[in-house]
């Protein structure tokens, strides 16, 4: 019997998802969470097979809450769910250690044959967002230039910046030089942005990766 844990914020899609997993004879839900700062929680307690996690769950965001799960309950498999996918979206849920990435309108029978196949070891994603996501713009930035850009991102200055990654000034500057050129940006808050749609930057905002919300 594969165990299920199911995070969805929104009551009826979250209770249609029960209902259809319920009637299949080897999947059994075994939990449910409706905020994104329940779902580690509750994994740890419950030791779902899989969990479903919502992308754009308030709270601790589907991304982040899947990271963290990832490396407190590795034998759990999270499958992130959306309500549109984009290739940066993808990227960013393959990057925090989801095993599958499907859209919410999937239908039944699918969805139970992804917690079969994602229970089993295999790894599970739309073929053509896939493709998509090969063909996507490379990251051209560097780890340390993403922790400057990460850093700048919140509105520090240069010198915070540099007190922060004990750099020198004149250091953070010509990364952030370096990283307006490679991305194409003229301003740091462009570069952000350009950044972070291309999901090279960790967003806060499921929005600016190309996610809705249901709502």
């Amino acid at each position: 019997m594969i165990s299920v844990l199911i995070a969805e914020d929104m009551h009826l899609v979250r209770g249609a998802m029960v209902a259809l997993l319920s009637m299949e004879s080897d999947i059994k839900v075994i939990g449910e969470a409706g905020h994104g700062d329940e779902v580690v929680h509750s994994c740890m307690q419950l030791r779902p097979d899989v969990a479903l996690i919502d992308i754009g769950l308030p709270g601790t965001d589907g991304l982040t809450a899947t990271a963290e799960l990832r490396h407190r309950l590795p034998e759990c498999a999270p499958v992130i769910l959306t309500g549109l996918a984009t290739p940066a979206a993808l990227c960013r849920a393959l990057d925090a250690g989801a095993r599958g990435f499907v859209v919410k309108d999937l239908p039944a029978d699918q969805l139970a044959g992804c917690v079969r196949r994602v229970a089993a070891g295999e790894q599970v994603v739309d073929p053509e967002l896939a493709v998509a996501a090969l063909h996507a713009k490379r990251n051209p930035l560097t780890t340390r230039e993403l922790e400057v850009l990460g850093v700048a991102a919140e509105g520090a200055p240069v010198g915070e910046i540099a007190d922060r990654l004990c750099l020198s000034g004149g250091t953070v500057r010509n990364y952030l030089a370096r990283i307006l050129t490679k991305v194409g940006a003229r301003t740091r808050v462009e570069a952000v942005k350009i950044a972070r749609q291309a999901g090279w930057l960790w967003s806060e905002d499921p929005a600016e990766l190309g996610v809705i919300r249901y709502r």
